[in-house]
């Protein structure tokens, strides 16, 4: 599936500030926030092995897309910008359509503090933005770790990292493969076949 086209006109984002909030602070702040939410990317797979396993310069949350005024409210410290592609749009540019991440930054500081991410949905059921065939209701999505934080569930996070396959992303697969269920498995080599069938994970999963 081909990406949507990039808006163009937008602010380049030169070495950004970045003082990213742990998830025990974004805890804090979205305590009363009624929407689902939960901390996506290397943080989430972190949160699923019960430990930090490697430095992580920024923090994403994921977020159905329509909810993403409620977060804005219980974060009014923040402004928040449109970003993708080492560039930003005010929130009423026509990227907000276009692109997923939104990043919010410290009006006092200047700094980042965290990444939220729009994701698509229906309702109560979470799109996978790559593939709109893939799709699961949010209550599997979260998880909870054991301080009560939602994280995003490790299957889907690798869903994700298995297109780029940086560095990191092969360091969190290897560090993730051992704790991944039997459906786990069997949800993200379905997911894998679908998008990536020659993906070089597929083999490791079956083994």
């Amino acid at each position: 599936m081909s990406d949507p086209p990039r808006p163009s006109s937008g602010r380049l984002l030169l070495d950004p500030p970045w003082d990213a909030w742990s998830p025990y602070e974004i805890r804090s702040r979205l305590s009363a926030v009624e929407v689902p939410w939960c901390v996506a990317a290397g943080w989430a797979l972190d949160m699923f092995r019960g430990e930090v396993t490697r430095a992580h310069e920024d923090i994403e949350i994921a977020v159905p897309s329509r909810t993403f005024p409620v977060i804005c409210q219980a974060l009014s410290e923040l402004d928040f910008v449109v970003v993708g592609a080492g560039q930003s749009w005010p929130l009423d540019s026509p990227a907000y359509d276009v692109m997923h991440q939104t990043w919010g930054r410290d009006r006092s500081t200047g700094l980042y503090r965290l990444d939220v991410l729009r994701e698509p949905h229906v309702g109560a059921t979470w799109i996978y933005r790559r593939d709109p065939r893939i799709r699961r209701p949010y209550s599997t999505v979260i998880r909870r770790s054991v301080e009560g934080i939602p994280f995003m569930t490790p299957e889907i996070v690798l869903l994700f990292k298995a297109k780029h396959m940086r560095e990191k992303d092969q360091q969190d697969f290897v560090a993730t493969l051992p704790l991944l269920g039997a459906s786990a498995r069997a949800w993200l080599v379905n997911a894998l076949q679908r998008i990536h069938p020659r993906h070089p994970w597929l083999a490791e999963l079956s083994t």
